[in-house]
C-alpha cells in the first residue's frame, strides 16, 4: 500500500473564498509516531488491490448475486441468482448501504436521500498546466464544500469530491454522469485554487448522498453484517471504508479460536465491541463539522482495532 500512496503534509481546512486556514491537521511522520500508523493518500483502486492481494484467488467467486439465505442444522445455505448454492458455517454480509443480506434478515427502512449531491472525479494533474495545488484541502463554504487532493505519490492524478444541496436529484450511482459546467457554476466565487482545479476538470460523475439509520441489531444467528451494511456513513469524515476495515479486524479477533457452537456469541461480542464507536463516527460525520475548526482527532485516529478491549 505504501508503494502506491504517500504522506500528505496535512488535511488542510480553508475558507471557501479567502483561503484562510480554519484548521490544519498535520499528518506525515509525526502523525505516524503519535498514532502508530500512517495517514496516507491513495487511489481507491490501489486500496482495493492491496486488500485483494491478501486473499488467495481460489477464495473469491465472482458473478454470484445473493438471493436467499436459509439457516439449517448443517449451517447457512446461500442461494444465488444463477441457480447455484453454497453452505457455510457462518455468513458475513459486507455488501454496503444497499445490503442484500440485511434486507433478507431484517425489515429495514428505505434509504433516505439527504437532499445533497456530490460531484466526484479523478483526472490527470497534467491538465493543470503546471499549476500547483495543496496536497489535501477541504474548502468550506456556507452550504457546500469541495475536497481536493492528489491520489498518486508522484502527484500525477487529482481527485475532487463535493457536497451541495440539490433536493430534486436522487440518483445514487457510481457511474451517473454530471455536467462539469454545472459543477463550475456551483462553486463560482470560490478561491482561485478551486477555480483552476474545476477549470481543468474534463468530466465528472454525479452522486446522490444517501443516509440510513444504523441497525438496532447486526446479526441473526450465524449471519452478521459489517460496515455500511449495518452502520452506513455519510462521506464527510472519510471514515466509511475505515470503519469497515476496523470491523473486519475486530470480528476476526472475536472469531479467533471459536468453533461452530460459538459463532452466535462471537457475532454478538463483535457488535457490542464496535457499536459505540461506529455510532459516534456515524453521528459526527452526519453533522459535517469534522475538522471545520480546531478538533481533537485522537479518538478517531488513535483507535487500534487490534488492541481495543473486546466486550464481555
Amino acid at each position: 500500500m505504501r508503494d502506491q500512496s504517500f504522506y500528505p503534509r496535512s488535511w488542510n481546512n480553508r475558507d471557501w473564498k479567502s483561503g484562510d486556514i480554519k484548521f490544519d491537521m498535520i499528518f506525515g511522520e509525526s502523525a505516524e509516531q503519535k498514532f502508530g500508523a500512517p495517514y496516507l493518500l491513495a487511489h481507491r483502486g490501489d486500496l482495493h488491490a492491496a486488500l485483494a492481494s491478501a486473499v488467495p484467488d481460489e477464495f473469491v467467486k465472482l458473478n454470484h448475486k445473493l438471493v436467499g439465505l436459509d439457516q439449517t442444522g448443517e449451517g447457512v445455505r446461500l442461494s444465488f441468482a444463477d441457480g447455484t448454492s453454497a453452505v457455510a458455517d457462518a455468513v458475513v454480509g459486507a455488501d454496503g448501504v444497499h445490503s442484500a443480506v440485511r434486507d433478507i434478515l431484517f425489515d429495514t427502512a428505505p434509504v433516505k436521500f439527504t437532499g445533497r449531491i456530490a460531484y466526484r472525479t479523478t483526472y490527470p494533474a497534467a491538465l493543470l498546466g503546471g499549476e500547483k495545488i495543496d496536497d489535501c484541502t477541504k474548502w468550506w463554504g456556507d452550504d457546500r464544500h469541495i475536497v481536493i487532493y492528489y491520489v498518486k505519490p508522484d502527484r500525477s492524478e487529482v481527485y475532487l469530491v463535493t457536497s451541495q444541496p440539490e433536493p430534486d436529484f436522487c440518483i445514487e450511482s457510481w457511474s451517473a454522469k454530471g455536467d462539469v459546467r454545472d459543477l463550475r457554476a456551483s462553486f463560482e466565487g470560490f478561491h482561485p485554487q478551486v477555480g483552476q482545479v474545476l477549470a481543468a476538470c474534463p468530466d465528472v460523475h454525479k452522486w446522490a448522498i444517501m443516509d440510513r439509520d444504523a441497525l438496532a441489531c447486526w446479526s441473526d444467528g450465524k449471519v452478521a453484517l459489517l460496515g455500511d451494511a449495518c452502520h452506513p456513513m455519510t462521506p464527510y469524515m472519510a471514515q466509511g471504508a475505515a470503519m469497515a476495515i476496523e470491523d473486519a479486524a475486530v470480528l476476526s479477533r472475536c472469531l479467533d479460536g471459536v468453533d461452530r457452537d460459538g459463532i452466535v456469541n462471537a457475532f454478538r461480542r463483535f457488535e457490542a465491541t464496535r457499536k459505540p464507536r461506529t455510532t459516534r463516527v456515524q453521528e459526527t460525520s452526519r453533522a459535517n463539522i469534522w475538522l471545520k475548526e480546531r478538533t481533537d482527532t485522537s479518538w478517531v485516529y488513535g483507535y487500534d482495532a487490534w488492541e481495543v478491549p473486546l466486550a464481555a
